[in-house]
Order: C-alpha cells, then sequence, then structure tokens
C-alpha cells in the first residue's frame, strides 16, 4: 500500500513538474512573439531610414575628376551608409526614363543635368536634425566646390513620425502582453509550490533555515526556466519555418545578432521570471502559520 502511495506521489510530482514546464513555455512562446515583432519592426525601420536619399550639386567648372575626389573623402565619413556618383548620363537616364531620347531631342542635344553625388544617410542621421548636420558639414568643408545639398525634408519627417506612432502602439501591446504573461508564470509557479507548502512549513518546524529551504527550489526554478525557454524557442523557430514555407508572401528573416539577441532574451528572461516567482511564493510559505496552511 505504501509503495502504491509513493509511486502516485511521484506521479504526481513529475506531472505537475511537466505542467509548470509547459505553461511557462507557452507564456515565453508569447513572450518570443512580441519580441521578434519588435526586433523586426526595427529592422525595417533601419532599412526605410537607410533607403533616404540626398542629391549633392557641384559648381559647373567642376568635372567628373573633382566631384569623384569629393566622393572618396566624403566616404570615410560616419554620417553615410552609402556614398555614389551620378554622371550627366546617368542623371538624364534616371530623370527621363523610358522618355529620354525624346527630352535630349527636344533640348537639341544637351544635356542640362550636371554630374552630381547621392548619399543615404546613417540610421542615427537619418532625422530633421541629422540631415541638416549632414548639409551644413558638407558646404563648410567643400565651399567652393558645392553650391547645393538637397534631400526631401517630408519625407524624412514621414519614416521618423510614422515609425515612431507604430512603435509607441506596438510597444504599449508588447508591454500589456509582458504583464499579463509575467502573472500566468507567477501564478503557474504558485499553484506548483502550493502542493509542497506542507513540506516546506515542516522544514522550518524542525529547525532549518530560510536560505537552506529556499536553496533547492531556487534551483529548480532556473533549471525550470532554463528548459521553458528551450521549449519556447523550439516553438518559435518552427513557427516561423512554417510560415517562411507555407506561405509565400510571408518570408520572416533575423540576422545572427538578431537571433543570438533573441535566444538570449527569453532565457534571460525565462530564468528571471521564474526566480523571481519562485522567491516570493517561498516567502510567503516561510512566514504563513501552520494553520492558515489548510
Amino acid at each position: 500500500m505504501s509503495k502504491a502511495i509513493e509511486k502516485y506521489n511521484k506521479t504526481g510530482i513529475k506531472t505537475s513538474y511537466v505542467s509548470t514546464i509547459i505553461g511557462i513555455s507557452l507564456v515565453l512562446f508569447m513572450i518570443g512573439i512580441v519580441l521578434s515583432g519588435m526586433f523586426g519592426l526595427s529592422n525595417i525601420q533601419n532599412q526605410a531610414k537607410e533607403s533616404l536619399q540626398g542629391d549633392i550639386f557641384f559648381n559647373p567648372k567642376l568635372n567628373d575628376a573633382d566631384i569623384k575626389q569629393v566622393e572618396l573623402r566624403i566616404k570615410s565619413w560616419g554620417e553615410f551608409k552609402k556614398v555614389w556618383f551620378v554622371s550627366s548620363e546617368r542623371a538624364i537616364q534616371e530623370f527621363g526614363g523610358k522618355d529620354q531620347a525624346e527630352i535630349i531631342e527636344l533640348l537639341e542635344g544637351e544635356n542640362p543635368l550636371p554630374p552630381s553625388l547621392c548619399f543615404s544617410p546613417k540610421v542615427q542621421f537619418a532625422n530633421k536634425s541629422g540631415m541638416k548636420k549632414i548639409k551644413l558639414k558638407l558646404l563648410k568643408y567643400f565651399p567652393n566646390q558645392i553650391d547645393e545639398v538637397n534631400y526631401d525634408e517630408s519625407s524624412v519627417e514621414k519614416v521618423n513620425l510614422g515609425f515612431q506612432q507604430f512603435v509607441l502602439l506596438f510597444l504599449s501591446i508588447a508591454a500589456l502582453l509582458i504583464i499579463i504573461a509575467v502573472a500566468m508564470i507567477n501564478n503557474t509557479i504558485r499553484m506548483s509550490l502550493y502542493s509542497k507548502r506542507f513540506t516546506i512549513k515542516t522544514m522550518t518546524l524542525v529547525g532549518a533555515t530560510g536560505s537552506y529551504i529556499r536553496r533547492p527550489f531556487l534551483l529548480k526554478s532556473v533549471i525550470q526556466g532554463l528548459i521553458s525557454a528551450i521549449v519556447a524557442l523550439c516553438l518559435l523557430m518552427t513557427v516561423f519555418f512554417a510560415l517562411n514555407n507555407v506561405i509565400e508572401t510571408i518570408e520572416i528573416t533575423f540576422t545572427w545578432q538578431v537571433l543570438l539577441l533573441l535566444i538570449a532574451s527569453l532565457i534571460l528572461i525565462g530564468i528571471f521570471i521564474t526566480l523571481v516567482s519562485t522567491w516570493f511564493a517561498l516567502n510567503k510559505y516561510l512566514r504563513m502559520k501552520l494553520d492558515d496552511l489548510y
């Protein structure tokens, strides 16, 4: 009879442990989706900012060789993602498109567009103040060579303002989901420890210190958080793989840096939340009186 009871208790403990892992894994999976969305949004924002373009127009007396000398110098500046030379022929081709021949014929064979330089700013300079600094710096260092620096101010403002509004909305939703997720993990761990409340109280009654009682539970919580994070990551990668292969219009890609950051974030969040939740739940049962446990 005692063996049957012992076997039943072990089965119950294993079931409780597995259910706790599954519950935490699902919550971490939800957090992983939120984090993936944030990383993906940040990547899209950076790409949109770096796609902004400015034009540098030069003194008509300068030839192509002089302009390319300026290009070589400013390519070493930290403000630019990319700088490239645009010849007169390429300028009329981009301006006229398929009708370039008609435009040149209309202008009696003369090409009115001068050679120039185009640039794309780095992310940190892809805003109103950053683009203004670039413009002032170019005019300061090349006052005799550069006539004008142009960029579309409305496009710069739209890219930054549009993403700021979207980021605020996304962060609000993400914060709400993470608060709910933390509450769910905390509740899952409290329910798991509830079944061990008499064991905890018995240990205190026989003289065990709080740190001695906490140690195995905290170690177990770290293992739970780690295993749950790994399970959540497996689920997340499975979903991404399925979306990429089943739905042709969706392509989810991450750089190695972002992928490692996602993995590290989920593992740290899983361990931190389980550790903190276990700590507070243990303290509650350590402070409770024996009569309150029933």
